[in-house]
């Protein structure tokens, strides 16, 4: 299977975005898969309003979300969509919590993950702590990469670090739509990257779920998560960093979606 070959699952169209019809438990079968194929190498999305509503205004970034191997329901207004489309087992899948289910189902079966993202020193800690949670779990490698895009002497050294370590599971931890760029251009720019692993490379963007997951960024309740105002725990946190994203990113998503549900207005899923 080519890295250009997608997921058969089933995608509900968010406005011109591919949002994977999925929960959890398929997601990570799905993941699981993509890093067992010899060859293979693809890259996840998790996507909720924010990059939606970027991918909306920004057809390249809209193809990057449409050509990945899944882009997953990160947000409840996406699982609203599914649901209203028809597909009722779809739930959240969650950044920080597929981090933990991966980690979690490949715990001491010889896969390997690699850490790339956060401040100095985060990416590290990330690694220690998924060991200590997750006894048997295998690190390829770990990285805090420059707050820029990289050069091309930093990407192919980074390409000759991934073909020596061979991961199975490269996470991303920068913000959207940085991480969604990287991982694509990384990948085309790489086609070959996997060849005589014996197995393949899914990347991940999951963006916060390093600082939460090494405790520098709290985490909203479940039933906020759940109702959907996990933004509004995160605003009250951040109001300053995440004011303008909300206020903009939420609200013109609203007044985009209702033709789309009225069937006012159609998308393509442009890839």
């Amino acid at each position: 299977m080519s890295r250009k070959d997608s997921s058969a699952v089933t995608r509900v169209n968010v406005l011109g975005v591919g949002i994977s019809a999925l929960n959890m438990r398929l997601a990570v079968e799905q993941a699981l898969e993509g890093a067992d194929r010899s060859d293979f190498s693809g890259y996840i999305t998790v996507s909720g309003v924010h990059g939606v509503m970027e991918s909306h205004r920004d057809i390249d970034l809209r193809r990057i979300h449409n050509r990945s191997f899944l882009s997953t329901p990160d947000g409840m207004p996406m699982v609203w969509m599914a649901k209203w489309s028809g597909h009722q087992q779809v739930e959240r899948v969650y950044g920080p919590d597929l981090m933990l289910e991966v980690v979690r189902s490949t715990a001491g079966t010889g896969r390997k993950h690699f850490f790339w993202g956060g401040n100095e020193g985060v990416a590290e800690e990330l690694a220690e702590r998924m060991r200590e949670r997750f006894p048997g779990t295998e690190v390829a490698g770990t990285c805090c990469p420059p707050f820029r895009p990289l050069s091309d002497p930093e990407q192919d050294e980074l390409a000759e670090r991934l073909k020596e370590t061979r991961p199975h599971f490269f996470w991303v931890g920068l913000s959207t739509p940085k991480q969604e760029r990287f991982m694509h251009d990384f990948l085309a720019r790489n086609p070959e990257l996997c060849r005589g692993w014996g197995h393949g490379l899914v990347m991940f963007g999951v963006g916060a779920a390093f600082d939460f997951h090494t405790g520098r960024v709290r985490q909203a309740p479940g039933l906020m998560q759940r109702c959907g105002l996990e933004w509004l725990f995160r605003l009250c946190c951040e109001p300053r960093r995440l004011w303008r994203r909300y206020a903009i990113n939420n609200t013109a998503f609203l007044k985009a979606i209702l033709p789309q549900l009225m069937g006012l207005k159609q998308y393509p899923l442009e890839k």
